[in-house]
């Protein structure tokens, strides 16, 4: 069977790293995908990486990604050093874990618009960057595409193509199967694509109705909505790849259940797409 992960926004805010730890290794996953803040909270509260790292081990799991480096790609100056420093801070707790990534997603486009050109030009040389950094910490860089109108780089296509340019083996894709759905990207799009590029795949399903006005709050659990999934992680067995399919949810009506229940729920139904 595939790696299965737990991702901590699945959750929520209102559960603590501690008990993401704790849930998905009692739910049975191998591998939990940790937020930057909840990290944060860990260590504000009087945590260390040792620590957190021994919890990981005591419980039988491995950190798959700590994510994410949000609106990472269109800034310049000053803001782009902000993200370098925190794309420093973000590896230097992964390779304390050992984690091999770090997730970044794409900026938002602007309200005043920029030529195309001129923002794909700003993701590659962003993306270069932060994989300078990350190699500092032997950690990698997971790009990430946002499948919204509204996001920089929306579908799978467009972030091959960036990464391919990019052409530094410490970034790779990472696929949200509800943005692949939400964004219009298709199965041919992953024609060609060698699985050693793919990091990380984040599984999740969708409600009915228009893909393109769908939000994160229309997730549902795998197998429960109308995203293709078999048809998608079955290409992705096909082509080798080998990494962690992780749940991730951003659904506040399950930020309601109990996470243990939920825990348990999404392994079975993401388990059930590979039967």
């Amino acid at each position: 069977m595939p790696r299965f992960g737990l991702n901590g926004a699945t959750t929520g805010a209102n559960v603590d790293l501690r008990s993401d730890i704790r849930v998905a290794a009692a739910a049975g996953y191998q591998d939990v995908e940790l937020r930057d803040a909840k990290i944060e909270e860990f260590l504000a509260a009087g945590g260390t990486l040792e620590e957190l790292a021994g919890l990981l081990s005591s419980h039988g799991l491995a950190a798959a990604s700590i994510n994410a480096l949000e609106d990472s790609t269109l800034r310049t100056g000053d803001g782009l050093e902000a993200v370098l420093a925190r794309c420093r801070t973000l590896c230097g707790w992964a390779a304390a874990i050992g984690s091999p990534y770090v997730i970044a997603v794409p900026s938002f486009l602007p309200d005043e618009a920029i030529p195309q050109e001129e923002a794909r030009a700003r993701t590659v040389a962003a993306l270069r960057a932060m994989a300078g950094v990350a190699g500092e910490f032997g950690v990698r860089v997971g790009f990430e595409f946002l499948g919204f109108a509204t996001c920089s780089v929306s579908t799978l296509r467009a972030a091959r193509e960036i990464v391919d340019e990019v052409g530094d083996p410490g970034v790779g894709l990472v696929i949200d199967t509800f943005h692949f759905y939400a964004g219009g990207s298709r199965l041919k799009d992953l024609d060609g694509l060698d699985a050693s590029s793919i990091f990380v795949v984040h599984v999740d399903d969708a409600e009915p109705g228009d893909p393109s006005g769908l939000g994160d709050a229309h997730r549902l659990l795998p197998g429960e909505g109308v995203i293709p999934l078999r048809e998608l992680v079955g290409r992705l067995e096909e082509m080798g790849y080998r990494g962690t399919y992780s749940l991730e949810l951003f659904r506040p009506e399950y930020w309601e259940w109990d996470p243990e229940e939920l825990a348990r729920r999404g392994l079975e139904s993401t388990r059930s797409l590979f039967a």
